[in-house]
């Protein structure tokens, strides 16, 4: 099974790559509720006590590299949706 996921395109552009057991995350923000959201997920996965689950990377004009470690792929995911940073997830 896989996770499959949708998104707004004109406000949010993610290009999802691996790199060898982690996931690499490539986020580019256009509204700023999106990057209120972006904001509060990083502190989700910065305030529990594994340290190398989620990295977050940020660059100029709203944009953030995300590397997620294998295991935490599912949990970041439903954070995104949670977050409202994606609008649909499901198992194909």
């Amino acid at each position: 099974m896989s996770l499959k996921y949708s998104y707004n395109e004109d406000v949010v552009k993610i290009i999802e790559s691996t790199n060898e057991s982690d996931f690499e995350f490539d986020i580019k923000l256009s509204e700023e509720e999106h990057r209120a959201g972006i904001k509060k997920l990083q502190r989700s996965f910065e305030d529990n006590k594994v340290y190398t689950d989620v990295l977050f990377y940020p660059y100029d004009q709203h944009h953030y590299r995300i590397i997620v470690r294998q295991d935490y792929y599912v949990d970041f995911i439903l954070a995104l949706m949670k977050h409202h940073l994606i609008e649909r997830v499901e198992w194909s």
